[in-house]
């Protein structure tokens, strides 16, 4: 287990990796982003991305579970007070294998709260060509080592 005092800034930590199907990006766009060019193949064709894509919320929710399997599961995390510029650079295709690195860009030791202390992440998602199509920082909170 990873706890705060573990943390070391510049430290980069990478995720197993996931390949989307069509059938995904449909049924999680039917449900919570019903745009044209993610639930409709022929719609999407005649769209400016020429193809059907993963809604960007569906990237980032995987993103989170590849976190959680991965990174989040090993350090002493308190949740997240939520993150900062999120931006989408690429689309997400039916057949593309994303990963995720993560790389710590600061800590601070909690004010208020001696036994925590939060930490900042460059995260990015890869896709199999190692392009970056999402970018965001991330903020932790880490317990810190019990005496």
């Amino acid at each position: 287990m990873q706890y705060f005092e573990e943390v070391v800034v510049g430290e980069v930590r990478e995720t197993a990796s996931r390949t989307l199907t069509a059938e995904e990006i449909i049924k999680f766009a039917r449900a919570f982003d019903p745009q044209p060019f993610h639930i409709d193949e022929a719609a999407a064709r005649k769209s400016i991305y020429g193809g059907l894509i993963a809604s960007g919320w569906h990237t980032a929710s995987i993103m989170m579970r590849l976190m959680v399997d991965n990174v989040v599961s090993q350090t002493a995390g308190t949740g997240s007070p939520g993150f900062d510029d999120l931006r989408w650079l690429k689309p997400v295709r039916p057949g593309d294998t994303i990963r995720v690195r993560s790389t710590c860009i600061d800590k601070t030791p909690s004010k208020s709260r001696p036994d925590i202390g939060s930490c900042r992440y460059r995260t990015e998602v890869l896709n199999q060509h190692d392009e970056i199509v999402m970018t965001l920082i991330s903020i932790g909170l880490v317990r810190r080592r019990p005496a």
